[in-house]
């Protein structure tokens, strides 16, 4: 028995010899490939300075957002106040309006910019003439080079009241009157998402076209052979090949759902559309810059950013479980 005790004891520490040697190979393995490669690395430096410096080096003022901050003091001397800034922001009388007009533009923006790209790329890739189809792209890409002043500044042109031209084409061709598209609450939405997605279509679907690109050939032979139509080879071959794409990219934007672009929304609002215009990053500007209350800025965008990483693990979650695609 103390034989067998004796070799079992020796074969543990043979197997913890093996898998500590075996630990240190793949270690050393490890550097070897990254000094064979030390080049890319190189490469990555510049990322990686712009994410220390921009991303993690800010996260130290995350204090003030239970601080009382005072300018003179600085952050760590500043008195701690707890929660009293959540509080504040949670008790406003505009909370429940931020927090539903953020949701409400954000929601809208993402069920029309999602599907619509996919569409354009099915139609780009089923389109054979090859000068009409790279006229199609050229005039559907160029929008997204439009600055977001630039853009607010033609739609406030086009849409003046009396002058403008849309006022102009809905009297004389239609007999309506004169409409303050900007000044009425009810079109703040469509305008801010239908000019969203004319300018980013054609840009959102080049993705969508680089994945319908993958597909091998001997696919497309093969259904050919079956006698499928171009529909089902759309709906059975394409469409399958493109969605695990598509469901990155509405994970990756519902973790944007709270960060919604700040300075579209700040450009096109006006005292009149006010009610359905203002949204937590445009609340947390006129906070901060303006009012000067930087403790209470910093607890709305912490708050922000909290939501947008819970919407965004459990967005993942979903689509781990019931597809086998996910970003981690």
């Amino acid at each position: 028995m103390k034989s067998q005790a004796l070799a079992a004891e020796g074969r543990g520490l043979l197997r913890s010899r093996n898998t500590v040697t075996g630990a240190q190979v793949v270690k050393k393995s490890k550097w070897r490939a990254i000094l064979r490669n030390y080049e890319l690395y190189i490469f990555l430096l510049p990322a990686l300075a712009y994410i220390a410096v921009f991303m993690y080096a800010p996260m130290y003022g995350v204090l003030m957002a239970f601080k009382d901050y005072n300018m003179a003091k600085g952050v760590m001397a500043s008195p701690w106040v707890g929660l009293e800034n959540f509080r504040r922001f949670f008790a406003g009388y505009n909370f429940w309006t931020t927090l539903w007009n953020t949701l409400a533009l954000s929601l809208y923006y993402l069920a029309a910019t999602l599907p619509l790209p996919i569409v354009l790329a099915l139609i780009f890739n089923n389109i054979r003439t090859g000068i009409f189809k790279k006229s199609v792209q050229m005039i559907t890409y160029a929008p997204n080079f439009i600055s977001v002043v630039v853009l607010v500044g033609i739609m406030k042109i086009l849409m003046t009241p009396e002058t403008g031209v849309f006022n102009v084409l809905l009297t004389k061709f239609f007999g309506a009157g004169v409409i303050d598209v900007f000044g009425k609450p009810e079109y703040f939405r469509h305008l801010y998402v239908w000019s969203g997605v004319w300018q980013t279509l054609g840009w959102n679907s080049i993705i969508y076209v680089a994945a319908l690109a993958g597909i091998s050939p001997d696919l497309y032979e093969a259904a050919t052979i079956d006698g499928a139509s171009r529909l089902q080879k759309i709906w059975y071959l394409e469409i399958p090949s493109i969605l695990p794409t598509a469901v990155i990219i509405l994970i990756l934007n519902t973790g944007s759902v709270m960060n919604l672009g700040f300075e579209k929304v700040y450009l096109m609002q006006t005292p009149l559309n006010l009610a359905v215009s203002e949204t937590i990053p445009t609340y947390v500007y006129k906070m901060g810059v303006i009012a000067g209350d930087y403790s209470l800025a910093t607890a709305i965008g912490l708050f922000n950013s909290v939501v947008s990483g819970v919407l965004l693990v459990i967005v993942n979650f979903i689509s781990k479980k019931f597809s086998e695609t996910s970003l981690y």
